[in-house]
This record gives C-alpha cells, structure tokens and sequence, in this order.
C-alpha cells in the first residue's frame, strides 16, 4: 500500500505530466531516482481520465515494464493524448478533469474447466481481469464492476472487448485476476 503522500504525489505529477504534454508534446520527464523507494519500485498501473462523469481517456499497463512513478507520468500523456477512442486532450477540459490511477497487482492465472467454474470463482469488486485467446486480449479494471455487477455480464462484455462473441467459449481461453490499488484527487483532497 502506498501512503497518502506517495498517492498524492503520483496523481500531482500525472497532472502535471499532461500540463507538459499539452505545452510540449510530450510526457512530464522524470528520473526515478529522485523519488522515495515505493514509487521506484516496478509496478503497472492504468491512469483514467474523466470529464462531467465521463470516462475522457485510460490507458495502462497490465505488467510492470518500470519504475511506478515512470509509468504514472507515461500512461496519464497517454490517455490525454493517445488513447484511440477519443480525440487529443484540449487545454480547455484541463480545469474540469478527474485523474485516478490504478496500481495493479502481478497478474494470477485463474484455473478451472468450464466457463460456468470461471464465472463462480470471480470475485466482483475486487478482481481486475485479462482475458486471451489466441492473439486476442482485452481486461477491465476491478472498477468495471461499478457498471457490470454480475459475473456472467462482466465476463460477456470482457469477452466483447477482446474481440470474441459475448457467447464464445473455447477450452483454449486463459484468464488472470489481479487486484489495484486505486486512487484519486477526490480521494486526496
């Protein structure tokens, strides 16, 4: 778990990693090393973006690639400024942006051997889920839940999202659970 002033200052520096993008083009540099040793640590994360209750842009990593600190300040310019379902972030909708950062727990697999074993080891609320078959590959957040409360519609809209039918079904599909630790400036303020 992070402290309240390692979550504070991982949010204040996605904010200003888009302020950076948005005079420069590019994300907020940093060097790890100028930061205490939990924001060092190499840890995955999503930032999600919202405008008026609106999801405006989320983009993460599902493994730890580098430092935390180094994929908050990567992955907030890159869902204000990449992320495919939505335009480049304006300097107009900076002011009324809500930033929340999700740091991932490693992945797990998750055993069974039919879909209906699945559906009754998910865990709503608490389990994030990447699901894969073959080259395709999708996953909701844990805070996916909020919308998709059961099960067997988390796992269809899963299924959708990485570019399989709600209804397909194969022995060869893998599923990994992890957890996140989320946070935002609401929660900071």
């Amino acid at each position: 778990m992070l402290s309240a002033k390692e979550r504070a200052a991982l949010l204040a520096l996605a904010r200003q990693s888009i302020e950076h993008g948005l005079e420069r083009g590019q994300a907020l540099p940093v060097s790890s090393a100028d930061f205490p040793p939990a924001l060092q640590d190499q840890r995955a994360c999503f930032v999600t973006l919202n405008r008026a209750g609106a999801l405006r842009g989320c983009i993460g990593h599902l493994e730890a690639v580098q430092p935390l600190v180094s994929d908050v300040v990567e992955n907030a310019y890159a869902a204000a400024f990449r992320d495919p379902r939505f335009p480049p972030l304006g300097s107009n909708e900076l002011r009324d942006l809500e930033l929340h950062i999700s740091v991932l727990t490693p992945a797990v697999p998750i055993e069974f051997a039919s879909e209906e074993e699945l559906i009754r080891q998910l865990r709503p609320g608490l389990d994030g889920l990447i699901l894969e078959q073959g080259s395709q590959r999708g996953t909701f957040l844990p805070s996916v839940w909020e919308a998709l409360g059961e099960p067997q519609a988390f796992l269809e809209h899963l299924k959708i999202k990485a570019g399989l039918p709600a209804n397909y079904w194969s022995d060869r599909i893998k599923v990994y659970r992890y957890e996140t630790e989320s946070f935002s400036e609401e929660d900071i303020a």
